[in-house]
């Protein structure tokens, strides 16, 4: 067993070490949302690595706010290298919970994201303004063996709801592997919030129908946002549908002084 273990430890050192070595660039930090998966970053990904940039897509649990906020803080606390934390939707209330007290993260990038002040929740951050339809998309809630419910949205809704600017044979892909949310973590009241003390950038589309453009706009000029992208046309999921803008306005914020 111990020479198992040493021999993970060498490989998972030989993939990571190579990308810190060079010191030149942070590394990128990626967490997906609610009905989504890691894979949700792979446009992005390809541009960054070509780039040079080294990249991490982490599989946040969903499953509340604290708990998923502390997974990404274990994995921040494992890099040696400056950090640009980037969030989708659910995933900016994790990256605002999980770069409190981290100094090596130098920025956040909320990527159609929510930027909740302390106490506030996602759910009623999309609420705050008109123009979420996502509530009527969700199918009947999974019962949970420990209490609590799993939220998916229903396969056939899912395109026209979260993806509709993505080729519909993809979309109905993310459909049927999206990974669900717990009723609970849409709800849970956020703590501080990191980006009162780390420098923001956002970008979204001006179609979202998860999160209402007049929501994600507020909490982007809360934030004080070093710089906003608004991509015309875009859905929800804008990283997969314009992933150079994703990634230009990311590099942007791994560049800045």
């Amino acid at each position: 067993m111990k020479t198992l273990l040493a021999a993970l430890t060498l490989t998972a050192v030989s993939i990571v070490a190579p990308a810190f070595a060079q010191g030149a660039k942070p590394t990128v930090v990626l967490v997906h949302g609610a009905f989504a998966d890691a894979s949700s970053w792979n446009g992005v990904a390809r541009i960054l690595q070509k780039d040079g940039y080294p990249v991490v897509a982490v599989a946040n649990p969903l499953r509340g706010v604290a708990s998923d906020g502390a997974y990404v803080s274990d994995l921040l606390t494992s890099l040696s290298t400056p950090v640009v934390l980037v969030g989708h939707s659910y995933g900016g209330s994790v990256i605002s919970e999980a770069a409190r007290d981290h100094a090596n993260v130098k920025a956040l990038v909320y990527v159609a994201a929510f930027a909740p002040e302390a106490g506030e929740t996602a759910a009623g951050l999309s609420g705050k303004f008109p123009g979420s339809t996502l509530g009527p998309t969700l199918a009947p809630p999974v019962k949970l063996a420990g209490g609590g419910a799993d939220l998916y949205i229903q396969q056939d809704k899912f395109p026209a709801q979260f993806a509709a600017d993505v080729p519909k044979p993809e979309a109905v892909l993310m459909a049927a592997t999206q990974r669900p949310i717990t009723e609970a973590a849409l709800n849970e009241a956020s703590g501080a919030p990191a980006w009162k003390a780390i420098p923001s950038w956002f970008v979204y589309g001006d179609q979202d129908r998860n999160i209402p453009p007049q929501s994600l706009a507020f909490m982007a000029e809360r934030a004080k946002s070093k710089g906003t992208e608004v991509v015309k046309g875009a859905s929800h999921v804008v990283m997969v549908s314009h992933p150079e803008s994703v990634a230009k306005l990311i590099e942007r914020a791994a560049t800045a002084k």
